[in-house]
């Protein structure tokens, strides 16, 4: 008797027979005869723009997903946790703006940008400071601004605009973090390396690690932006672009609810020309430091005790300094 046959007779004798092949049959059988209404479903424009969006999100996320995750492994293995509190300055005061800027060098999105900042905390670096660079990277670095600088074209305002907003948020953040936080409300998730583990299983130990938790937020928080984005009325945004301190909390709104990865948010806020150019700077500096993807990495990164207390906060400083700032240069 062959091991097939004597796993069958296991089975048969614990009172169930399920042949895989009939299993396949039936499954085959089903797809075929729901082909029509799946197809007629897929076709229906709620639909069809729910798909766009959700892939939309996803597949400008994922690459500086990528990156942040091979960045925060590379940190967490390779570079001792001395290197940070060496290169940043010993007054956490001092440290803040300087991680701020330090955000203009990580070309990438705000997705590699929450990986990234847990690495630091993990590393030592002081948390007001990763607070700053965490907000500040996927804002102010050269690949976005140069999308900003396409996307209005002969208007360097909104590029120095959106840079110091940004800068400015980030900054005021880490420093209320430093005077308000509580080392309890920050729990970066450690990596677990086994005793004896070289450099490289750690390495991708600690990329697994990563994938596993921010990935999945992402795929939450996308298909929570596609959502959202198929079932709110157009009609109500040109509304809201009549009276300015609408329009700026609308477009901070809407820039949470779709989730725009930050490297193509500016053609978007470019092509609401219907708002004002300070409402489109709220869009383009709130965005980056808080949306429904952002909330749920970082709750995944940090605990969701940060991301609760960390959210509506980062939101109002964000678009309190767009307001400011827009006053002044735009």
């Amino acid at each position: 008797m062959t091991a097939i046959d004597e796993d069958r007779d296991r089975r048969a004798q614990a009172g169930w027979n399920v042949d895989p092949v009939l299993i396949l049959t039936l499954v085959l059988l089903l797809g075929f005869l729901a082909q029509g209404p799946v197809r007629r479903l897929l076709a229906t424009p709620v639909l069809q723009s729910w798909l766009t969006v959700f892939v939309a999100v996803v597949v400008q996320a994922l690459p500086f997903l990528a990156v942040g995750v091979l960045l925060s492994a590379g940190l967490a293995v390779f570079v001792p946790p001395s290197f940070f509190t060496r290169v940043l300055p010993k007054r956490p005061a001092l440290a803040v703006p300087v991680a701020g800027l330090a955000g203009a060098v990580l070309p990438g999105c705000e997705c590699a940008s929450v990986p990234v900042a847990g690495a630091l905390v993990r590393g030592g670096v002081t948390p007001s400071a990763a607070v700053a660079f965490l907000l500040s990277a996927p804002a102010i670095n050269p690949v976005v601004l140069a999308a900003t600088a396409v996307a209005f074209p002969g208007q360097p305002r909104m590029v120095v605009a959106r840079f110091a907003a940004s800068l400015a948020a980030s900054c005021v953040m880490g420093w209320l973090w430093q005077r308000l936080g509580r080392p309890d409300w920050l729990r970066p998730r450690a990596h677990a390396h086994g005793a004896g583990e070289g450099c490289g299983e750690a390495f991708w130990g600690s990329v697994r690690h990563d994938v596993m938790h921010a990935g999945g937020f992402l795929v939450g928080g996308a298909m929570a932006a596609a959502t959202l984005k198929s079932v709110v009325p157009s009609s109500w945004l040109y509304a809201a672009a009549g009276n300015p301190v609408v329009a700026v909390l609308a477009l901070s709104v809407l820039a949470v609810l779709l989730s725009i990865c930050s490297e193509a948010d500016a053609f978007v806020a470019s092509s609401l020309t219907q708002f004002s150019l300070t409402a489109r700077l709220a869009f383009l500096v709130v965005g980056p430091m808080i949306d429904l993807k952002l909330f749920g990495m970082q709750a995944a990164t940090f605990g969701r005790g940060f991301a609760l207390r960390f959210a509506p906060v980062t939101f109002v400083v964000a678009a309190g300094t767009a307001v400011l700032t827009g006053a002044v240069l735009l």
